[in-house]
């Protein structure tokens, strides 16, 4: 074989190439918008239920499929919905904020047509209390992602480490669905008046209840009222893995800074017996 025969066979098709690579970026990018995507917890909002350095799987096809459902919200925002569907109480969804482009993540405590309204701290829902069961603190192991900068929460373990207790009440929805929140300060926020939840749209709160930017904070941190259902982006579902702040670039830190015992944790709300809260 001469050498100009070769170099020809040796030549990159690059355009074939370029082809390739596009044809996989779009595969992913379909699946990222509509089936599921990754999602990083950066905030305490969500507290107990959720750490910051949580990796998260978030479902795109509960609700149906919305601009906020695209990647990279590249899409331009609209009111359209296709197979659309309604959050249950008790959901972890991701809403985007009504004038960013930013994605939270809280839970739905009020549907369509709901009255809501937060006296103390506790929800009132179509004018009965949400009930609220105290329960054991939950000791959460301090670290460089959870560094406890709550007033006297730290103590020290059994095991002499240092951790976090969190007073915690068990929270039912009028479904069900049963979760834990945080509820250890008075604030601004405790209270809430009397607000009917408008057609195709959801009311959602931090389980984290004194530091969350949620539809009570009318701010410009807060997602400022009721969620119009187009702008919920997805479900999360589970947590993957979880890291505690110290990963570096030495590898042995990818390991050692893993929360092992966080990682396939359910995201989806337990039910409880008639809605007693016992499961």
């Amino acid at each position: 074989m001469t050498d100009d025969k070769k170099t020809e066979d040796e030549k990159i098709n690059w355009l074939s190439e370029l082809r390739g690579l596009a044809l996989m970026l779009l595969a992913v990018l379909g699946f990222h918008s509509f089936i599921a995507k990754p999602f990083y917890i950066p905030s305490e909002s969500m507290m107990p239920n959720l750490l910051v350095g949580d990796r998260l799987v978030v479902s795109k096809y509960p609700y149906g499929w919305n601009w906020s459902s695209i990647s990279f919200h590249l899409a331009p925002r609209g009111d359209w919905r296709i197979w659309p569907a309604t959050p249950e109480y008790g959901d972890i969804v991701i809403p985007v904020h009504p004038k960013r482009d930013e994605d939270y993540i809280k839970r739905v405590v009020a549907l369509p047509g709901d009255t809501i309204e937060v006296r103390n701290g506790q929800i009132i829902l179509n004018g009965d209390p949400v009930p609220q069961q105290v329960e054991p603190a939950i000791p959460v192991p301090v670290d460089a992602n959870s560094p406890c900068d709550y007033f006297d929460m730290a103590t020290t373990g059994p095991g002499g480490e240092r951790v976090c207790e969190m007073p915690v009440y068990r929270e039912t929805m009028p479904n069900g669905a049963t979760y834990l929140v945080v509820d250890h300060m008075n604030q601004q926020l405790d209270d809430f008046a009397p607000l009917e939840i408008p057609e195709n749209h959801v009311f959602v709160m931090g389980d984290n209840r004194d530091h969350s930017a949620d539809s009570r904070e009318f701010g410009p941190r807060g997602l400022i009222g009721p969620i119009p259902l187009e702008n919920i982006g997805g479900r999360a579902e589970f947590i993957t893995f979880s890291l505690d702040g110290t990963t570096t670039l030495n590898p042995v830190t990818w390991f050692t800074s893993l929360r092992g015992e966080r990682a396939w944790t359910s995201l989806r709300p337990a039910i409880a017996n008639n809605g007693t809260g016992d499961e």
